[in-house]
């Protein structure tokens, strides 16, 4: 298993709001995260920050996963819990008001693979060097697009095209989307979409079948495409290639 990650500020904003890890536990499981946050008085470094460390922490915290129902499980009242800590921190912290935070993991056993997203960071994996789309955005734009009020092209244009319908931090109660995903992928790509608004799968996917990049080279290959395009958001990325016969 190869795996690197990378967070950058871009060309714009002048701090980072974004969080990314890859973990490894004692019974070889991958937890990979990736989290954009929002918020003025950089707030949303702070609830970024509080996804990855509380999930840290708890999945260091454990030996093993166990079974796929108990990594769903696990995943949801995680999920939660991390949003009422960012909910109680807007609440003690009345300067952060607004604070919140995309999130999207991938959860990597011998046995399965776990997605789970909220918002619009997203979550790819790439399968007979094609690079494939697993997360669903929570955005405005992708509601009326599944609705088919506007194109997939309009989309792209939208002026409300980064309003959030779903985030830590935004509501009470956070549902994930979560996705089943077969093992027999060749890698998984997390990222913000800091990578995702500037360059289009087509465009990602070249640079990660370069066979003369290794794994750092791609990523930071990546970010300086983002950059050379003007770097418009912090940009984030956590990537993991699956070693043939690694997860048999």
């Amino acid at each position: 298993m190869k795996s690197f990650y990378l967070t950058d500020a871009g060309k714009i904003r002048s701090h980072n709001e974004d969080s990314v890890t890859i973990l490894k536990n004692s019974s070889n499981e991958y937890l990979m995260i990736v989290a954009d946050g929002m918020g003025g008085h950089r707030a949303g470094e702070v609830a970024s920050s509080m996804v990855v460390t509380h999930f840290g922490k708890r999945f260091m915290g454990i030996s093993s996963m166990g079974s796929k129902l108990d990594a769903v499980n696990w995943i949801r009242d995680n999920i939660n819990e991390v949003n009422e800590e960012i909910l109680k921190y807007a609440e003690e912290n009345p300067d952060s008001k607004g604070l919140g935070t995309t999130a999207v993991m991938a959860l990597l056993t011998k046995e399965y693979l776990i997605f789970a997203n909220v918002g619009d960071s997203s979550g790819f994996i790439m399968k007979n060097n094609e690079l494939h789309k697993v997360t669903k955005d929570h955005t405005l734009v992708n509601l009326l697009v599944q609705s088919g009020d506007i194109t997939e092209e309009e989309a792209k244009y939208h002026p409300k095209k980064n309003v959030l319908m779903k985030a830590l931090g935004g509501a009470e109660k956070v549902e994930p989307d979560i996705f089943d995903v077969d093992t027999k992928s060749e890698a998984i790509l997390l990222c913000s979409d800091g990578l995702t608004s500037m360059l289009n799968n087509e465009q990602i996917q070249h640079v990660l079948v370069d066979e003369e990049l290794t794994i750092e080279e791609k990523v930071i290959k990546l970010i300086k495409k983002c950059n050379i395009r003007g770097g418009n958001d912090n940009i984030s990325i956590a990537y993991l290639v699956i070693e043939s016969g690694e997860q048999e």
